[in-house]
């Protein structure tokens, strides 16, 4: 029991609090001597001073010192607040410190001027005196010093020169790169720890030292690097952390600012192509729409000798439509009598000779032209020499200017079409030549085949058909590279969003999406229970949306079906945008596949709804395949490859409807890969064979030449024609070895064997894409000593409009040497006019599509077409060969027709040579 009197004080002193905080018990005064109370292990610990007094009760001074007690509890939880608070000021100035280096990242600030603000930021965090950054290239072996400063070291860095590293580590920094660990502690006790040598190049040791490395996919990258010359253990655990949080940040903002660098420099290299490539369509649609020009006044020629009711109103319409072309204000036309005894002018029009008399041939202008044969431009002066060298003299008033060409029939001059001018202004050129004169032929044409002119009407419409669809796609396609120009333009502004979302529709993309697969799956190796899904989804048709109203409208379809496919799905789901009209949804926590289906019939009703676009209204589709959740799968990709493949199951089925991944479709993507290791096998050992199908004349049967076609002898499967395995084939890439070792065997079996004719090879489109195709082929037809003539290459249309130039090169290079070229499945293609006057085209193969539709019953528009083209070849002076023979019937129509050679399992299927 203490006295009565005793006076208790209690006192603390606490970092935060301050010093003096007092409770006094019983009225004690204040200036009582401070003692000492404190918070131990034990609890409440005190020490109170007692002065000379009557004694107090015991039970009251036991009260003053549990109110003491509990002063000190609190005051340790007010501590353990400010260490709280302490701690959320550092999260808070770690926070701000990233967030200013990721918006330093999206700057347009230089990189010297963009370190020193990370140096800025890192010291803000730490002491930072001393700081460099060092970037390293693992498979180079090399390291660049990015950003160095330092009190001490005097050395200074140039941020472009690469530093090859030693493989044992000479420094502390090559030795952190190699390892990838972390390095805090003396650099001097660092370096005895992993025996590395003192140099006096690498600088002064430090009391402390701390780098952390960089790491990006458990590849090191680079290293951040801070020293204190003066202070030992200076950086804490906390420090460590903290540097290698901060340099994981500063990582993804250099990459970023690499990325934008490098996308920047491609946009500016796409932008200069694309706009080379609009000036070179510019002038491509200019030239073509002249090539129209000059291509509608034949059509109306060649319509006129239809529709005109006499000689004289088709004589008239040729004029005005010449009169289009050129000055044709004095124009007329003479021709020659059937005896050839007169010259007559059946139309004359012209401002100073009202009339034109028929006369005897004599020694006129137009009868130099008939003499000659060829076209004649003359002035003034020319004719004036002309004249005095006795070979002219003027009939009529004299012309300023006067241009004639010869009227042909069979090679014949029958006659003369002129045009003149009386005016000094007006004069012609040797383009209104050529002009005159390639509408004069077809003049010449027109009246020498009255008797066929049904089939050139068709055939010149249907031409004038195709240059018309050929200029709007060529309109179609500029439009589209001018809304590309504006994409890369708005890519430049969202580069940092678009890192992980698609910029079309602002939904996450495949990277994204593969994060939180990777993230699920290893989540899922913990917990067998977990099931989720990943599903695959394409437009049905949707080329066929871009190819018809355009790109613009393909991307609005494209932003809506993305809008309709988030409106479906649950809140948790992701919904990405893979690329052109695919999508793929990621599904977690779902009870079982029904779940994950019945969310994908979801999404199909949702689609299934009309749509207004451009306003137009279009019914969307989709076909969707669903890859549940398996232990086999060891990442994303694989889910997302069985998903496609479900999903092209589903296509195959119908489209608009889900298909789920099973052991059937796994077995034929293992069939698929066994086909192509059996491909490869069957390169190696070559067995790949051609077999022959004979071309022949239609009037006598005989062969002319064949075609060579692959084949392929399976070991197990026997005989396999090019469908079988031709799409395996293009998917490797394996068909350019298939091809060449064909090539090689049919060389081969020119060189050994008797083969009458020519024989024909099929070149893939791909092949005109190498610049040493023809020079490689002809070196192989001048080892084996096959004379090049007796080769053919045969094509299709899309290998003409694929890279013309380069093809036309390649076609001039053959021919100069004799190889022709033969232009397979004509009619089912573009067809261009301008093509076929552009490529050295030998021959045309009719498609079997339209010989079969020759039969008995067979169409009338098959008829026609057929019709159209061997006009049009006759014209153009090419073979004509008919695929797919195989009727009495069709044989004698094509004959009809006026087709020349055929081939087809009428003559013969396929076959090897004998002993081959």
């Amino acid at each position: 029991m203490l006295r009565a009197g005793t006076r208790v004080r209690v006192g603390w002193q606490h970092s935060a609090l301050g010093q003096g905080s007092d409770v006094t018990a019983c009225g004690a005064p204040q200036d009582e001597p401070l003692r000492q109370a404190w918070i131990g292990p034990e609890g409440v610990a005190l020490q109170v001073a007692a002065s000379p007094a009557p004694e107090w009760p015991e039970a009251q001074c036991a009260g003053w010192l549990a109110t003491a007690r509990r002063l000190l509890e609190q005051a340790a939880q007010l501590e353990f607040a400010v260490a709280r608070i302490d701690s959320l000021q550092r999260s808070e100035l770690l926070r701000q410190a990233l967030y200013e280096i990721a918006d330093l990242a999206g700057s347009s600030l230089e990189l010297p001027v963009l370190l020193r603000r990370v140096h800025s930021i890192v010291g803000e965090l730490m002491y930072a005196e001393n700081f460099y950054i060092v970037m390293f290239d693992d498979h180079r072996q090399t390291m660049r010093f990015l950003y160095f400063v330092d009190q001490l070291d005097p050395w200074i860095n140039d941020p472009e020169q690469e530093m090859p590293i030693a493989e044992e580590g000479n420094t502390l920094t090559t030795h952190l790169l190699l390892s990838g660990e972390t390095l805090r502690g003396p650099s001097s006790e660092l370096r005895k720890q992993f025996g590395i040598s003192q140099d006096d190049n690498n600088g002064p040791d430090s009391a402390d030292w701390l780098g952390v490395p960089m790491s990006r996919d458990e590849r090191v990258a680079g290293a951040l690097v801070v020293q204190n010359y003066r202070q030992p253990n200076a950086y804490s655990e906390d420090d460590r952390i903290l540097l290698a949080f901060v340099a994981q940040h500063v990582l993804t903002a250099l990459e970023r600012r690499e990325a934008r660098k490098q996308l920047e420099s491609r946009v500016t290299e796409r932008t200069a192509e694309l706009q080379r490539a609009n000036e070179e369509l510019q002038s491509e649609v200019f030239e073509r729409q002249r090539v129209q020009e000059i291509q509608r006044a034949l059509f109306r020629i060649a319509e006129l000798s239809l529709t005109s009711e006499s000689l004289g109103h088709f004589y008239a319409e040729i004029h005005d439509t010449v009169s289009e072309l050129l000055y044709a204000r004095n124009f007329y036309i003479a021709m020659l009598s059937d005896d050839g005894s007169m010259l007559e002018f059946p139309y004359s029009v012209d401002e100073r000779d009202l009339e034109r008399q028929p006369r005897k041939p004599a020694d006129g202008l137009t009868e130099y032209v008939l003499r000659t044969g060829k076209a004649l431009l003359a002035d003034q002066e020319c004719i004036a020499r002309l004249r005095a060298e006795g070979k002219v003299r003027t009939h009529g008033s004299m012309a300023y200017c006067w241009l004639g060409v010869p009227l042909l029939r069979e090679d014949k001059v029958v006659g003369v079409i002129a045009v003149q001018s009386y005016a000094t202004d007006v004069v012609f050129n040797s383009r209104d030549q050529d002009l005159l004169t390639f509408v004069a032929f077809h003049i010449g044409s027109s009246l020498a085949r009255k008797q066929a002119q049904d089939r050139l009407v068709l055939a010149h419409s249907s031409l004038e058909q195709r240059v018309s669809e050929r200029t709007r796609e060529l309109a179609e396609a500029n439009a589209e590279l001018v809304e590309q120009i504006g994409e890369r333009m708005r890519a430049e502004r969202k580069l940092i969003h678009q890192t992980r979302h698609d910029a079309l529709t602002g939904l996450p993309n495949r990277l994204q999406l593969l994060e939180r697969l990777a993230r699920a799956i290893a989540a899922a190796k913990d917990d067998p229970h977990t099931c989720f899904a990943v599903l695959f989804m394409d437009l049905d048709r949707f080329k066929l949306v871009n190819d018809s109203v355009g790109h613009a409208v393909g991307d609005e379809l494209l932003i809506e079906a993305g809008r309709r496919i988030v409106d479906s799905v649950r809140g948790g789901d992701v919904v990405s945008r893979l690329g052109g009209d695919e999508f793929a949804i990621f599904a977690e926590g779902l009870d079982g596949p029904g779940m994950a289906e019945e969310l994908g019939r979801r999404i199909l009703a949702s689609l299934s709804m009309p749509v207004w676009v451009a306003g137009r209204e279009l019914f969307p589709s989709a076909s969707i395949g669903i890859a549940l959740w398996d232990s086999r799968y060891r990442s994303g990709e694989e889910m997302l490859r069985d998903a496609d493949a479900a999903m092209y199951r589903a296509k195959s089925d119908g489209r608009d409807r889900c298909a789920m991944f099973d052991e059937q479709m796994h077995l034929e993507a293992m069939r698929s890969l066994d086909m192509e290791i059996d491909l490869r096998r069957a390169i190696q050992s070559e067995r790949f064979v051609p077999y022959y199908q004979p071309i022949v004349r239609l009037e006598s049967g005989e062969a002319v030449g064949h075609e060579a076609l692959l084949r392929w002898r399976h070991e197990q499967l026997g005989l396999l024609v090019p469908g079988e395995f031709l799409d395996v084939g293009e998917d490797s890439g394996l068909i350019e070895q298939i091809d060449w070792l064909m090539f090689a065997k049919v060389i081969d079996d020119m060189a050994r064997r008797v083969m009458p004719g020519y024989v024909a090879i099929n070149v893939s489109p791909r092949h005109f894409r190498m610049q040493d195709f023809a020079t490689r082929l002809l070196a192989m037809l001048d080892d084996a000593g096959v004379e090049p003539s007796r080769l053919r290459v045969e094509i299709t249309e899309v290998a003409l409009l694929d890279d013309a130039p380069r093809t036309l090169d390649i076609l001039a290079q053959l021919r100069r040497h004799g190889v022709l070229a033969q232009l397979d499945d004509f009619g089912t293609g573009y067809s261009a006019l301008s093509y076929l006057h552009r490529f050295p085209i030998a021959s045309l193969k009719i498609d079997r599509s339209f010989v079969a539709g020759l039969d008995a019953n067979g169409c009338t528009e098959s008829v026609a077409v057929v019709r159209a083209i061997v006009a049009l070849a006759v014209s153009l002076g090419i073979e004509l060969i008919a695929e797919g023979v195989e009727t009495r019937h069709q044989r004698e129509r094509l004959a009809e027709l006026g087709c020349e050679y055929a081939q087809g399992f009428l003559f013969s299927p396929p076959v090897p040579l004998p002993g081959g």
